[in-house]
């Protein structure tokens, strides 16, 4: 049975750490901004960040797989990128220098987008990326960390888009993660959840964002 569950805040990004600080956005998954992303973004905010996380989907979440595929087909991709830029300019606004964007599935694949507009300075992406047909310069320094047991992890397509990027010139680390599945990092509702996995890939991308936003 498909389950939806709302959320806090409906349609208000939350905001953790002090303001003037270097901002990140932090982006949920498939699954909707779930519990575990506050645990996320206080851990980041604790080492020098201002973050911001949005909610794409309006105030509803989803603990289970039935209820994704519900979200998937009732999404507005327009709403869910208007929204987007409405965060990375709220951190701008807060007096960050320098603005990251780290986004999980399907945020993933909007912080990618995002930056394709130059309208952050640094990008990490959870088993996500641009397929061919959304072609463009990524201008700042990408990381990538993908499951093994999908298409981003291990196929040709993950391989092609980490070519096109290096290509135009794009500063890109690629972080594939043995035995895992898509949504490796969901603390909250993924029975794919590989907390190892998941602490690595917040470490690794907890560095990544030192080294592009702060000084």
């Amino acid at each position: 049975m498909t389950e939806l569950v709302d959320i806090p805040s409906p349609g208000w990004p939350l905001m953790f750490g002090s303001e003037g600080l270097p901002a990140i956005v932090l982006v949920h998954d498939d699954y909707g901004r779930l519990p575990y992303l506050e645990a996320y973004a206080a851990a980041l905010s604790k080492q020098g960040f201002f973050v911001v996380v949005p909610d794409l989907f309006n105030g509803v979440a989803t603990v289970d797989t039935a209820g994704v595929d519900l979200l998937r087909s009732r999404r507005d991709d327009g709403f869910a990128i208007a929204t987007l830029f409405d965060a990375i300019a709220l951190g701008r606004s807060s007096g960050a220098p320098r603005v990251g964007i780290i986004g999980l599935g399907v945020g993933g694949w909007l912080a990618l987008r995002s930056a394709q507009e130059g309208a952050v300075d640094a990008v990490v992406a959870y088993y996500a990326g641009l397929g061919e047909n959304e072609g463009g310069i990524v201008p700042c320094p990408v990381a990538l960390h993908y499951s093994e047991n999908d298409e981003w992890g291990s196929g040709l397509t993950a391989d092609l888009f980490v070519s096109r990027l290096k290509e135009v010139g794009t500063p890109v680390t690629r972080h594939t993660y043995s035995g895992t599945s898509t949504y490796f990092a969901n603390a909250t509702a993924s029975a794919s959840l590989d907390k190892n996995a998941a602490a690595l890939a917040f470490a690794r991308s907890t560095y990544f964002m030192q080294g592009q936003l702060l000084d």
